[in-house]
């Protein structure tokens, strides 16, 4: 068993203007620094899965079209995942919850984090996030990385469009706790699998 996880930073939000890749490169590089994971950033841009509509979920029947297969391949491939969270009228956007549909198998039994921006750190998309990440047979870390409120407007670049760097000293214990948690139920539910196989 690789003792280290595969974990997705996976790019939540699809839009031209999005603020989604500031985020998604600073806790890529928070978690990179780490050294006890190996990383991939998936942007749901590269993968245009149409709006659900297959006959079933793929728990029940293999998906017919060939994105939503390419996706759940590619989200197999991982451990755990890092979500990055817009908010959107107060819960996750769209194209987010859409890529959630298109697979359950390769969800279940995997830990995730996320780091949620916006007004209030995006902290009620999150748990939606988490309500849904249940559902899926998931383990959500009890922490996660909210950037809100004047740091969130000192960042975004229609208000003070400065780097991350700038706030990540209110960020960076969160960061550690949600990294730690996430590593640790990666460990636990590969370590699961493993004695199961």
């Amino acid at each position: 068993m690789n003792s280290k996880p595969r974990i997705a930073v996976i790019i939540g939000s699809t839009r031209p203007t999005r603020f989604a890749d500031a985020p998604a490169q600073w806790i890529l590089k928070q978690a990179e620094a780490r050294g006890d994971m190996d990383l991939e950033l998936v942007d749901l841009r590269d993968h245009p899965l149409p709006f659900f509509d297959e006959m079933a979920s793929n728990l029940w029947m293999p998906s017919q079209n060939p994105e939503a297969v390419r996706w759940q391949e590619t989200v197999g491939r991982f451990d755990g995942y890092i979500f990055v969270v817009a908010e959107y009228n107060h819960s996750i956007t769209a194209a987010l919850k859409n890529a959630l549909d298109q697979a359950y198998k390769e969800w279940n039994r995997k830990p995730f984090t996320a780091i949620g921006y916006g007004g209030t750190g995006a902290t009620r998309a999150v748990e939606h996030l988490r309500g849904i990440g249940v559902e899926l047979q998931m383990v959500s870390t009890h922490a996660a990385v909210h950037i809100g409120g004047g740091d969130f407007m000192a960042v975004h670049p229609a208000f003070g469009n400065k780097p991350i760097s700038e706030i990540e000293a209110s960020l960076l214990q969160s960061a550690k706790t949600a990294l730690d948690e996430l590593v640790w139920w990666a460990k636990a539910t590969m370590a699961a699998k493993a004695a199961e196989a």
